[in-house]
């Protein structure tokens, strides 16, 4: 019996690349599919030992190169699609919201018509919370699946189009799928222009950390494995159409945040540095993941030992970050592969 095909996008991203560790790992009879067009935010060091596995496969491509995803796919026959390739940051977005519009709805039409066209088994689309808006300050108040989509970024509002997008493929053309959406991710391989690795590469350069506005801005934390495992339940266990939120249950200031890791790594608050707040920022994010609990889900970190591991592990894997920062890793494409990626 030949194995399954998985094809992942975006597997050289922060949680794309998780998963495909992940799934590697914990499905040797199944062959993952990496497929990322390595722009500034992949990086394929991090998965050096998969490239000695068997059931590990990188393809580089664009997914909004109709070109090539569609013969590609034709070619492979992948039993299943797990769907994180997109522009993320929204800082980004509100610089040049075109590029989000490109990626994250064209190309994942373009990965829709794909995955019709040879009737994959399931189609997971990983989408956020960002897309249900913001929430007040009220503890008692969560984002549920069935809470209006209301995005106030441009990078939001290109999540929300393509998740009607993949809805629209289930209900029109009996697509199989399942969308999750999350609550901000934290773990090994953050890319570090992200809150938390940004926070620890600065503080361990004693370089001042910027927090906007008053710093009292809540978001749910997630540890990154907490999310793999969410996702594997999902795609094998997912009720066909439905949408699952995926939340930690760890709701922190980003100010309580980067407070924690200074003193975690016994830095002085004087590196904190408040700057002009971002333009639309949601005051508070929260999830209810009780549809996914019921499911078999649970999360295996707190916030405590979640975010003492990372610490840990950018203190113990430097190189990896120093090498983003300095722009060194765009390189291991090029050398590994005799490339001009």
């Amino acid at each position: 019996m030949a194995n399954k095909k998985v094809v992942v996008t975006g597997g050289a991203g922060f949680i794309g690349g998780n998963y495909v560790q992940y799934m590697v790992d914990k499905y040797p009879n199944y062959d993952i599919y990496n497929l990322d067009e390595l722009t500034y935010a992949g990086d394929l060091t991090k998965h050096q030992e998969l490239e000695k596995k068997e059931n590990y496969h990188f393809v580089k491509a664009d997914i909004a190169d109709r070109d090539t995803i569609m013969p590609l796919f034709e070619n492979e026959k992948f039993d299943y699609v797990v769907h994180f390739a997109a522009e993320s940051h929204v800082d980004r977005s509100i610089t040049d919201p075109e590029i989000f519009i490109r990626t994250n709805v064209l190309g994942t039409q373009v990965l829709l018509d794909a995955a019709k066209a040879i009737t994959v088994k399931k189609f997971v689309h990983v989408s956020t919370d960002e897309v249900y808006g913001e929430l007040d300050f009220d503890p008692t108040t969560f984002f549920t699946e069935d809470t209006p989509l209301q995005p106030n970024s441009p990078y939001s509002a290109s999540k929300a189009s393509s998740d009607f997008l993949v809805r629209a493929y289930h209900e029109t053309y009996g697509l199989p799928v399942n969308i999750t959406r999350c609550s901000n991710n934290y773990g090994p391989y953050h890319f570090p222009e992200k809150l938390i690795p940004l926070t620890i590469s600065r503080v361990l350069n004693d370089e001042k950390v910027p927090v906007y506005g008053d710093g009292k801005n809540i978001r749910d934390w997630l540890h990154v494995q907490d999310h793999c495992s969410a996702i594997d339940l999902v795609l094998h266990e997912g009720a066909n159409g439905e949408v699952y939120n995926v939340g930690g249950h760890n709701e922190r200031t980003n100010l309580e945040v980067v407070k924690t890791i200074i003193k975690t790594l016994e830095k002085s608050e004087d590196l904190i540095e408040f700057v002009t707040d971002r333009l639309g920022h949601d005051k508070r994010y929260a999830i209810d993941p009780t549809k996914l609990e019921k499911l078999g889900w649970k999360p295996t970190y707190n916030f405590e030992t979640g975010i003492a591991q990372t610490i840990d592990w950018y203190l113990e894997n430097k190189s990896w970050w120093e090498q983003i920062i300095s722009g060194e890793y765009k390189d291991y494409f090029d050398k590994q592969y005799s490339i001009n990626g």
